[in-house]
């Protein structure tokens, strides 16, 4: 993988996370602990629909759960070790994540843009100093998807994605080779990443 990623970090996440539930709802990650054990919650499911109805959806939940039900165990990997696992059954394509990370650093190291990577179990994120507005999924053996923040309209390369009311990810870039990594990407990407700063 050229270069070393500027891996954003789970305590980073989970430090931005707990900011968040912060500014939500004025009460920090104790108090909601304290809060939802009250509540004696018989499971995951009922403690997220409580959270829900008082005012803590998405990311801001996170902090919350994962003090009450334990961190993934993905927490105690490192970045490296999360790449290798996500392209471990599918060799051929890990030059297309490398070539998409080595993208995003030259931004960095350009000024173009200050993209984060954010690794999880099976998918990597990049994301604005402000949100996330790409994710890079190996969804087969032969191919990588980017999922973009994006209300471009479908042309060229960029496809419609069928998702669930809400979701904010309704674009696709689909890669089946390094070569697929080029200007035209960097374009597609570059205008998500403005739509979401």
């Amino acid at each position: 993988m050229p270069g070393e990623p500027q891996f954003k970090t789970w305590q980073e996440m989970l430090e931005h996370n707990r900011g968040l539930l912060l500014r939500r709802t004025g009460h920090d990650v104790a108090w909601w602990l304290a809060e939802a054990r009250a509540q004696a919650s018989a499971s995951e499911a009922d403690t997220r629909r409580w959270l829900v109805e008082n005012g803590v959806s998405g990311y801001a939940q996170n902090p919350i759960m994962w003090e009450l039900y334990g961190y993934p165990d993905f927490f105690l990997k490192d970045a490296v070790e999360l790449l290798d696992g996500q392209y471990a059954d599918r060799p051929a394509l890990r030059p297309i994540a490398d070539a998409v990370i080595a993208l995003t650093l030259a931004w960095a190291e350009d000024g173009t843009a200050n993209t984060q990577i954010q690794l999880r179990k099976t998918y990597f994120s990049l994301t604005t100093p402000r949100r996330k507005f790409a994710q890079v999924t190996p969804v087969s053996k032969s191919a990588v998807d980017i999922f973009l923040r994006l209300d471009d309209p479908a042309a060229g390369r960029l496809e419609i994605v069928k998702v669930r009311a809400g979701d904010p990810f309704q674009r696709k870039v689909r890669l089946r080779e390094v070569g697929d990594v080029d200007a035209s990407l960097a374009e597609i990407l570059l205008r998500a990443y403005a739509a979401n700063s």
